[in-house]
């Protein structure tokens, strides 16, 4: 033992075994192995501290509302939490190249065949569905 910022420490690493009956790859695995598992049990331990935190915060907030008489709508939420559920869903075409069958949303940067047509002369109400 040895004494670091006041606290007494004790060695928590194995001793390792010196001479011919040394097998260093063998204790770099087990110690590899335990490590792992130590880290799996923390992970667990992790997820079940979140899960049991966020359950005491909804018990919370939901004593709160019911003794506030406050509802979903009071807090401008939608009652199924979910946001962005629309990211990512597909937007309808509004324009159209008859000739290629080339198609563009409206968002985002102009297709270089639009802009090619538009360089030329023509409308972009010529392209649209």
């Amino acid at each position: 033992m040895r004494l670091h910022g006041g606290l007494w420490l004790t060695r928590i690493c194995r001793p390792i075994q010196s001479g011919r009956d040394r097998q260093p790859k063998d204790l770099t695995v087990a110690s590899l192995q335990e490590l792992l598992a130590q880290k799996e049990a923390l992970d667990r331990e992790i997820e079940n501290t979140k899960k049991q935190a966020r359950s005491e915060a909804i018990a919370k907030v939901r004593t709160l509302m019911a003794e506030y008489g406050l509802t979903a709508a009071d807090l401008n939420v939608k009652a199924t939490g979910k946001v962005g559920a629309r990211a990512g869903a597909k937007v309808p075409i509004k324009y159209r190249n008859t000739a290629t069958g080339d198609t563009w949303s409206g968002r985002g940067l102009q297709p270089k065949w639009l802009k090619a047509a538009l360089a030329a002369g023509r409308s972009i109400s010529d392209f649209t569905i």
